[in-house]
């Protein structure tokens, strides 16, 4: 093992715990501050998504970044029938802000956006064991891909998109999601369909993480930001999330085992 391998993995740590921290504590609270830290988050994203493809447009990008936040939380309490033309007001506003790749971040401004809801919805008309069951697999899913990865290595999952994953790094997460799924289902009487929706949902989580990475290869981008030490930015830590809670939506309509 050497050092090169593992040099990010304090500060990758150290931040992890913090963001665990706070994530937890909001996810305990639920309601409006929950709520509130959700539109915050997908603010952020928004914010580091301009500064990725248009970055001269820096007082548009705080504009957007408040604008979404605000269209997140707003969207939860609207009647269904003006839900999605809520979350879609910022997207075609960016669109006509910014100069470049407009397509692109009317795609990203709505997968932002509508996760952001579907984590409200999750937390709120689910419930906390719901929500935590999401966080514990796209987690798991993250940290087995990492350490089964750089212990085992192996064949590059998709090298032109993401260089770093590997095959046994997304194997592993696989594996770690299926047990969280589980220890769910054993303890809620779901059966093992709820292990598979669990598998379903961590590769999901994998989606959203190399959506976000081809994106950032095509604009020559490492990280979307800085703000969060050894994970980059909040596009860069909250992808897997994001693709999962997309997955939970669709999901919810065809298969409900009942509250948690």
């Amino acid at each position: 093992m050497s050092d090169g391998r593992w040099s990010d993995l304090t500060a990758r740590v150290l931040s992890a715990s913090v963001l665990v921290t706070i994530a937890a504590v909001e996810v305990w609270l639920g309601g409006l501050w929950f709520e509130i830290f959700i539109g915050t988050v997908c603010g952020l994203m928004i914010w580091e998504l301009i500064r990725m493809i248009d970055p001269e447009r820096r007082g548009v990008a705080i504009q957007l970044a408040i604008l979404t936040g605000f269209a997140v939380v707003l969207s939860y309490h609207l009647p269904p029938l003006y839900k999605l033309p809520c979350l879609v007001a910022p997207a075609l506003v960016g669109a006509g802000q910014i100069n470049r790749a407009r397509g692109i971040y009317v795609l990203f401004a709505l997968w932002i956006a509508m996760s952001g809801l579907g984590f409200i919805s999750i937390r709120e008309n689910l419930g906390f064991g719901w929500m935590v069951w999401l966080i514990l697999v796209v987690v798991a899913t993250d940290v087995a891909g990492y350490f089964v990865g750089k212990t085992l290595g192996g064949p590059k999952f998709w090298p032109r998109v993401s260089p770093k994953k590997t095959w046994s790094g997304t194997v592993g997460g696989w594996v770690a999601a299926a047990l969280v799924g589980t220890v769910f289902a054993h303890y809620a009487g779901f059966g093992i369909a709820f292990i598979v929706v669990s598998v379903l949902a961590s590769m999901a989580s994998q989606i959203g993480d190399i959506v976000e990475s081809a994106t950032k290869r095509g604009f020559g981008v490492k990280d979307s930001s800085n703000l969060i030490p050894g994970h980059g930015g909040f596009l860069d830590r909250f992808d897997g999330m994001m693709g999962a809670s997309v997955f939970v939506l669709l999901a919810g309509l065809f298969y409900a085992p009942g509250g948690m």
